[in-house]
């Protein structure tokens, strides 16, 4: 079985590599030479634990190789990102030419499988756009949607291990794309049909957010009340039918913070809950802003000079370099552009940044006035407490 991934990011490569790696002949193809290039010397673009080591040896064996077109295959898997438009509405462009790239190559017997996040009824649409290219293709090849449902940092074990939903346009696409699935998920496989499929992924990603809007809701009313938010959440997690997420400082990454929009757009006049609970979490991220940009005011009334701020984390959540929607990067440009202060920024998980200029964790934190936590970070863990500098812990460091 041959197999073509449109798309080599945060869940195309591993998705791939794992295909590849139970012997299936995988074609990755991505628009970016230098991922191309990169992958196909066996090696990664993004931070992911046992991503590299997989990645080396399916492109040595030959199983893996990456490219910039698409060519004849068996099957061909979209994953390719699925942004929001300015009005919060999905913007499938990427996904529409993504399709649009495969049809030359579809035959009879051929595979198609959105993974991409979408709005319902996306599939369908995709279907329409290929048999109206392809009219002679109607009836003849098996369309699909199987979302992805992995955590950033564990992405490997979660790909082969956690359940899957896969919904076709007919029962016979569903049983073909369970048979694809098998070869490398050891999880279960649930059928069903396309538009329920889209559903459950950003009914997934919406419960999620509503929880986490709770706590960071309750972070800030605690914050007025002067109670420990992170006590309180421990205190009330002791009882048996209460869990509580940890709040932080807003919600980020390609999925949680993004998904719950397609629900509300597509549905404004039933979607309330999940509209508040987003709007919630986009608030947090100004409240933490407000919080330090105040810290910087006070501290600078007090010693008459302008505070060394240590902002401490840019990607979206701990121990990973996606700086996808990240309330922290967002953070972080308003200090910047806001605070009379002199601003160090620490992102231990990456290199270098187009936009900021970072520093040693240690380093800042030693040089800074006001030190604050965006993300938890493991190397932050390990930084001792100095009494004499403020501050500002947003996700649970402390």
């Amino acid at each position: 079985m041959k197999a073509v991934f449109m798309g080599l990011g945060y869940i195309g490569l591993p998705t791939a590599a794992v295909a590849a790696s139970k012997g299936i002949e995988v074609v990755g193809v991505d628009i970016n030479p230098t991922v191309v290039e990169t992958i196909n010397q066996g090696k990664i673009h993004i931070v992911e634990p046992d991503l590299g080591r997989l990645v080396k040896d399916v492109v040595e064996k030959k199983y893996l190789r990456a490219a910039l077109q698409p060519e004849e295959a068996d099957v061909f898997l979209i994953v390719v990102p699925t942004p929001f438009k300015q009005n919060h509405r999905a913007d499938i462009t990427y996904v529409r030419n993504a399709t649009k790239a495969v049809i030359p190559f579809l035959k009879e017997g051929s595979l198609f499988i959105i993974e991409s996040t979408s709005p319902v009824m996306t599939t369908e649409k995709m279907a329409e756009c290929i048999f109206k290219e392809r009219p002679e293709l109607y009836g003849k090849i098996f369309i699909a949607y199987c979302p992805e449902r992995v955590l950033p940092g564990n992405v490997i074990y979660e790909l082969e291990n956690n359940d899957r939903v896969i919904g076709g346009i007919n029962q016979e696409s569903s049983d073909k794309a369970a048979e694809f699935y098998a070869q490398f998920v050891k999880g279960l496989l649930h059928k069903t049909n396309a538009r329920t499929a889209e559903m459950c992924k950003l009914t997934e990603n919406s419960s999620r957010d509503v929880q986490i809007a709770f706590a960071n809701e309750l972070s800030m009313i605690c914050h007025k009340a002067g109670i420990n938010v992170w006590e309180l959440i421990e205190l009330a997690n002791k009882h048996p039918r209460v869990n509580i997420l940890q709040p932080g400082c807003g919600v980020g990454g390609h999925c949680i913070a993004v998904d719950p929009w397609f629900i509300v757009s597509d549905y404004p006049e039933q979607a309330n809950i999940i509209k508040r609970a987003r709007e919630t979490n986009d608030y947090k991220a100004d409240w933490c802003a407000n919080e330090i940009l105040d810290a910087c005011e006070k501290f600078e009334e007090k010693y008459k000079r302008e505070p060394v701020v240590a902002c401490m984390g840019l990607a979206f959540k701990p121990n990973i370099d996606d700086l996808r929607e990240s309330p922290a990067k967002y953070i972080v440009s308003r200090i910047i552009s806001e605070a009379k202060a002199d601003v160090l920024i620490v992102e231990p998980n990456i290199e270098s940044h187009i936009t900021f200029s970072l520093a040693d964790c240690n380093i800042a934190y030693e040089q800074a006035d006001i030190v604050v936590w965006l993300v938890r970070h493991k190397e932050f863990l390990t930084i001792t407490k100095n009494e004499n500098k403020v501050e500002l812990d947003f996700c649970g460091v402390r």
